[in-house]
């Protein structure tokens, strides 16, 4: 029998879902996420029908459905995480396939089989800010579950969504489940623990960022292609991590176009990261901070201290630049014709297996790495952004220019340059260190641009940073 075509109106639990990072995984490996997609599917209608719902739309990789009771919403979603927990045992971060699920009980249009209404899109926007495989729900919906269902929610505060006209009051459901990261601490014997979080720019793109550590904050902007995760795992900076967060709860983000950020975005540019840098602080609730930045993460810290000098305590440059390499007047005809070929050669060979070309960017930026840290920075940059988003990325940065902005720091400087850095030359630091009011420089020994654990000036940059941090200790 057809369904009738006519509008029905009634209150109803609207579920809405989707593949967190389903554009960066199907770059990734389209057939296995496509197969991964259709085996949680499964467990995902199963679970609907069970618990009373009805499925509405099944586009792509989201999901749309109505239940008649909150409590029933809320145990089928619950159901569903738990199950695709147990699924994606044993896979990293990077390639599990997990949903993010908001629920919302409100009026709603049924429109044939379609949902319409203002209610579905409260439960679409609740959908983006829930962690991968993790549910945020209103506080209606904590309302109407208080005193039916045993569960704790965890406030996450009012919210201004795209396209609705009021602020919305936030909450994630907590699971036993959480996600976290366990990293090995390389400097003791204990562990280190990082829970990512997600968050939303100005211009809606997903952003993931994590804290570690304890005692006062000390943020660091994102560079050439982090990884929330790989950073942590591979033989390369894990050290310098953890020396960060000795003494300070160091908040780190993955750049939109990379790590676990989205990576299908409209706009990859210094303005773009600094917006960024401003949706993580504040999604992280961190209102005055030093702020660090690490090659070209030194041009946005220096951005947004002067966009927000109220913000910014101390301001730490390492291994920086305030002009991009298009921009330097010492620019030569060969040199533009050996920036745009290395594009040319990323967009051709940036995700083969084969590390070839990958390598001849490794030789520039830590020329003394050993043959493990070669093969690990091989593999964190063709899992940290695809062809497309790496060329973008190597576009912006080469067409950075912040000069002009120099004079305008108002905060206490510190720019620290390894004096044989091959990728970016002292140069480029003693320039910065010249034209910050006040700022202090020093050079130290190394001809790394990424800062390896032998480096032999590492030592020193921790006793620079410590003493710049905590000058009273």
């Amino acid at each position: 029998m057809n369904q009738e075509k006519r509008s029905v109106r009634h209150l109803a639990a609207i579920v809405a879902a989707d593949v967190a990072g389903y554009s960066r995984l199907t770059s990734l490996n389209e057939t296995l996420t496509l197969r991964t997609l259709a085996a949680h599917r499964k467990i995902f209608d199963k679970a609907i029908l069970k618990f009373g719902g009805r499925i509405a739309n099944t586009a792509g990789d989201s999901v749309l459905a109505e239940f008649p009771s909150v409590v029933d919403a809320l145990d089928c979603c619950i159901q569903v995480q738990r199950q695709l927990e147990k699924a994606t045992e044993g896979q990293s971060e990077e390639e599990a396939v997990r949903f993010r699920i908001g629920i919302h009980i409100g009026d709603v249009v049924v429109n044939g089989t379609d949902l319409l209404g203002d209610a579905v899109n409260i439960a679409a926007r609740l959908e983006s800010v829930a962690d991968p495989g993790g549910i945020c729900v209103s506080s209606s919906v904590v309302d109407q579950a208080d005193g039916k269902i045993e569960l704790q929610f965890e406030p996450r505060g009012l919210q201004k969504f795209k396209n609705i006209n009021r602020l919305v009051d936030v909450h994630a459901v907590a699971l036993a489940m959480s996600k976290k990261a366990s990293v090995s601490d390389r400097g003791s014997s204990g562990q280190v623990t990082q829970t990512i979080r997600y968050c939303r720019s100005a211009d809606d793109v997903r952003l993931a960022y994590s804290v570690v550590g304890s005692g006062p904050p000390l943020v660091k902007t994102a560079n050439w292609l982090n990884h929330l995760e790989l950073d942590w795992e591979l033989p390369l900076i894990a050290h310098w991590l953890f020396g960060l967060s000795k003494h300070n709860s160091l908040l780190r983000y993955d750049a939109r176009g990379n790590g676990l950020s989205d990576w299908d975005v409209k706009d990859v540019s210094l303005d773009a990261w600094v917006n960024d840098l401003e949706a993580v602080v504040n999604a992280a609730n961190i209102d005055r901070f030093p702020l660090l930045g690490l090659s070209q993460g030194c041009a946005v810290s220096i951005a947004f201290a002067v966009r927000h000098p109220e913000r910014v305590s101390r301001l730490i440059l390492f291994g920086g630049f305030a002009q991009g390499r298009l921009k330097r007047v010492s620019l030569t005809q060969d040199g533009r014709a050996r920036i745009e070929a290395v594009g040319t050669l990323m967009r051709l060979g940036w995700g083969n297996d084969d590390p070839t070309f990958r390598q001849l960017m490794t030789s520039q930026l830590m020329p003394t790495a050993s043959t493990e840290q070669n093969k690990a920075f091989n593999e964190l940059q063709r899992r940290s952004a695809s062809p497309d988003c790496a060329v973008r990325y190597w576009n912006a940065v080469n067409n950075f220019d912040v000069l002009d902005l120099l004079p305008m720091v108002k905060v206490p400087t510190l720019v620290i340059h390894f004096r044989d850095d091959l990728m970016v030359p002292a140069s480029n630091g003693r320039l910065l260190a010249d034209t910050i009011p006040g700022a202090k420089f020093v050079s130290l020994p190394g001809r790394n641009h990424v800062p390896l654990e032998h480096d032999p000036g590492m030592p020193q940059f921790f006793e620079e940073v410590a003493a710049f941090l905590h000058p009273a200790h």
